[in-house]
């Protein structure tokens, strides 16, 4: 069991590390190497013989294993990312790298995203050492560069150069899941991340005929790309449903007395109240336009204009994610992936999910877990290359107003020490017995 030092060091290494700058503004623009170094060092603390990884100088990685006490058992990879989104100090109510810790609540950029994750893990794993404890299954201990961005500096350069060093991983445990969820009725739902959306970020290009911006243009690149971006931003996704959703579907419906009618699943969230958050933004593929790029002087009519999309598909959505996509560009603008990664999905009938549903429940007897599909990404993406499954389970007990997911990348984003403290207990009774 997690010991008082634990609790006091989870607290202190949180705050210790947003003070570290690790801003990702993505185009390799970010330095994890202070962070990876500070990880490297507690590791080494707990006599583990840490590997710091770079396939660009600065952009720094860790690696370290545990040996389990079974070892016939497969491994597990547990593993958080070093750098952050930028953060606007304009904005927030303190610094946002102060890691200032003020009537119990420790704040900064990464308080939630995922630098509390990645202390929890650091004390975990150097209590064990002061108490000569060991888990069943080898663990391989993972801080990663470049989740914010591409990954392509971090698991994405471990799972391609260095796959050596999960030898004997199946599965894997990183964010973002049993979080305290409340619904505004007295309930506590803990929902453990069991699958991701893919990402297919597109970059659109519409070209035309530069001209006069006073002159008749039938061929205006501006307009045949607003065209399009307007078609995408307007288009209604049909209803796909993965064995995620439908587990999170039936447990929710389960829990609120609801008839679990899946013919009309629009109805079915509608009834289940705030809860529903859990699951809307994954019932369908998406595409969000985010981005426009056009022209360089009013007057002048550009002869090529560039937009930016968000898309997201569900596991096995891919190719109508493309279709779509085809169909709503039309034949004026052309469009490609700038950035792509495979969806995810991940048996919630497994032991593996069984362990995690019961070391949340042993410290929320109160709470109810459920399974979700993440709308985003983590690093599993890449780690699923090398056949490890990926779950979300950075377990944080939150207080009732605590809009954690709206600080994901948020102004004000910050953690309470006892969430904290709850998720060290929870995530050392959970590596402990996996």
């Amino acid at each position: 069991m997690a010991d008082q030092q634990a609790l006091d060091e989870v607290v202190r290494f949180t705050s210790d590390l947003i003070r570290i700058d690790t801003t990702n503004r993505g185009g390799g623009d970010c330095q994890e190497r202070p962070a990876a170094e500070y990880a490297a060092e507690q590791l080494a603390g707990a006599g583990l013989e840490p590997m710091m990884l770079e396939r660009t100088r600065g952009r720094t990685n860790v690696v370290a294993r545990i040996e389990g006490s079974d070892p016939s058992a497969d491994a597990l990879l547990v593993h958080g990312h070093l750098d952050v989104v930028p953060a606007e100090a304009a904005d927030w109510s303190v610094h946002p790298f102060s890691g200032e810790i003020r009537d119990g609540i420790v704040w900064g950029r990464g308080a939630v995203d995922m630098k509390n994750m990645d202390a929890m893990i650091l004390s975990v794993v150097r209590s064990w050492a002061r108490q000569g404890l060991r888990p069943r299954r080898d663990l391989v201990i993972a801080f990663t560069a470049d989740e914010e961005a591409s990954a392509v500096d971090g698991s994405g350069f471990l799972a391609d150069e260095h796959p050596e060093l999960f030898e004997g991983c199946t599965e894997g445990v990183s964010e973002s899941g049993a979080f305290t969820f409340h619904d505004g009725a007295g309930r506590q739902i803990y929902p453990i991340a069991a699958g991701e959306r893919g990402t297919g970020w597109l970059k659109l290009t519409a070209r035309g005929r530069a001209g006069h911006g006073s002159k008749v243009n039938k061929e205006n690149a501006v307009t045949r790309l607003a065209a399009a971006v307007t078609r995408i931003g307007e288009h209604e996704w049909p209803l796909r449903l993965t064995p995620t959703v439908r587990a999170a579907l039936a447990e929710l419906a389960a829990l609120y007395g609801i008839e679990t009618d899946l013919h009309d699943v629009d109805a079915l969230l509608e009834k289940l109240g705030p809860a529903a958050k859990l699951v809307e933004a994954t019932v369908r593929n998406s595409a969000n336009p985010t981005m426009l790029e056009a022209g360089y002087k009013l007057n002048v009519i550009p002869g090529e204009a560039v937009a930016y999309v968000d898309g997201r598909y569900l596991p096995g959505g891919e190719d109508e994610f493309r279709a779509t996509l085809d169909r709503l560009t039309g034949p004026d603008v052309d469009w490609e992936f700038s950035h792509r990664e495979v969806a995810l999905q991940a048996p919630v009938d497994s032991p593996t999910y069984a362990g995690m549903r019961a070391a949340v429940e042993e410290f929320a007897p109160e709470g109810h877990v459920v399974p979700y599909c993440m709308s985003g990404g983590t690093d599993a993406k890449q780690f699923s290359r090398l056949g490890i499954t990926g779950y979300g389970f950075a377990p944080l007990k939150l207080p009732e107003g605590f809009d954690y997911q709206a600080l994901f990348h948020g102004v004000d984003e910050r953690v309470p020490v006892e969430a904290l403290h709850f998720g060290v207990r929870v995530l050392d009774r959970f590596l402990r017995t996996a």
